[in-house]
């Protein structure tokens, strides 16, 4: 058995494969995944688990290189943005969330749903 770290087979599997610049979207429960894209659902309640939850138990496990955020996640969720911030180890790009999500639906590795239910709390 596992110690510790991210116990999910299917998280880990996504994790341990990837390379450098594969982009990995940590998306709130609402977002909507591309049809066919990888993606593995943590959601098991509304908040539960939160997107900082996930955001630390990847970067445990993974080196992040860049992040990048939706400008109306600043403006329209404040508190959770700077709990998010705080749990990055880089200082995430900010750009408006039509254009995240054309660039997100084409080249993104993989989609990690977590149960985060308030609004545009997802990090590329």
């Amino acid at each position: 058995m596992k110690r510790g770290g991210i116990l999910h087979p299917q998280l880990l599997e996504i994790v341990a494969a990837a390379g450098h610049g594969d982009q990995i979207v940590l998306a709130d429960a609402g977002l909507r995944i591309p049809s066919g894209a990888r993606c593995v659902d943590l959601a098991l309640t509304c908040g539960i688990p939160g997107i900082v939850d996930v955001v630390k138990a990847v970067e445990s496990e993974l080196v992040i290189e860049s992040a990048t955020v939706a400008t109306e996640f600043k403006e329209w969720n404040p508190v959770v943005y700077g709990q998010t911030l705080a749990a990055l180890s880089v200082e995430p790009d900010v750009r408006p969330h039509r254009e995240l999500m054309d660039d997100m639906a084409q080249s993104a590795y993989a989609f990690v749903k977590t149960g985060e239910c308030s609004a545009y709390a997802s990090v590329v």
